[in-house]
Formats: structure tokens, sequence, C-alpha cells
């Protein structure tokens, strides 16, 4: 059985009848997940090692690499039907809106430690270290995945069933 009907079977009733609707969202929410777990961990092991300095270079470096498996993951599953231009075109429609979404990703860290200074030594380790997890981990991946999910349908692939379907295990 394809992942995607095992994850929908498992989704209780009625709310199964609405995920089965939406197939295409439920794609991109897995591939987004599967997406933030790679980011979450270049994300954590850069800041924990070489740039621990920097974490917001550690957040743009985990973000354009989950970007890079975004887009395969994406094209050839999440919008496998969708299509609508060549695929130069495409490529680069989709990196320049998941760099504009780096920005919405980066947000709210740059607003957590820069504008709200929770930051050592205004607060503890473990304050700054939560902080940085909830502001640049969940409200940063949250607005970023909304801003693309709209972005990538409207832009990158925007028409419905252009491209040949190939059956998915």
């Amino acid at each position: 059985m394809p992942l995607v009907e095992t994850v929908l079977n498992a989704i209780p009733q009625p709310y199964r009848d609405k995920a089965l609707k939406h197939r295409e969202l439920v794609k991109f929410a897995l591939v987004g997940g599967t997406t933030w777990i790679i980011d979450t961990t270049v994300f954590l092991l850069l800041k924990a090692t070489v740039l621990d300095e920097k974490p917001l270079t550690a957040k743009i470096i985990a973000v354009i690499v989950a970007t890079i498996a975004s887009y395969v993951f994406n094209r050839e599953w999440s919008f496998r039907t969708r299509g609508g231009r060549e695929r130069h075109h495409e490529a680069l429609l989709f990196f320049v809106i998941s760099g504009i979404g780096v920005g919405v990703y980066t947000a709210p860290l740059a607003v957590s430690r820069y504008l709200l200074d929770l930051q050592v030594p205004d607060v503890t380790l473990f304050t700054q270290e939560i902080a940085d997890f909830v502001s640049g981990q969940i409200v940063g991946v949250l607005l970023g995945m909304g801003f693309r999910w709209w972005a990538f349908r409207r832009f990158v692939f925007p028409h419905k069933d252009v491209r040949h379907q190939v059956p998915t295990a």
C-alpha cells in the first residue's frame, strides 16, 4: 500500500474524507515533515559544532539543504502531475520562491535573537536554546511552509494534470 494511502487510512473520520480530497496537501505536508527533519538535524548539528556563534548562518545552510531535497520530493511526488513550465524555468522559480522562503523561515529566529535579545548573556543558555528551537524550527517552519504551499501552487506548478502520471509505490 502506498505511503499516502497508509497515512490517509490512519486518519479518523470525518477528517479522512477531507484529507482524501486534499491528497496533494497531505503529500506536501509529508514532504514538509521529511524536510523539517533534514532542516532540524542540519541546523542543530551546525549550531552545536562549527557555527555555534552563528545561529542564523546555521539556519540558512539548513534551509538550503532541506530546500534541495524539497524540490526533488515535491516535483517527483507531491506535485508530480502539476507543471506547465519548462523544467529549467520551474526549477528557477522553485529556488527563487524558496529563497524568499529562507527569509520567511529565518525571520522569527532573527526576532527572537536580536529584537527580543533571547540570547546569552541576557538569558540562560537553556532559554536561548529553547527560544532558538521554537522560533526557528516551529514558528519559522510553519510560516515558511504556508508561504511555499501557496507560492508553489500559484507560480511553480500552476497547472493540474499536465505531466505524465506514473504510479507511485
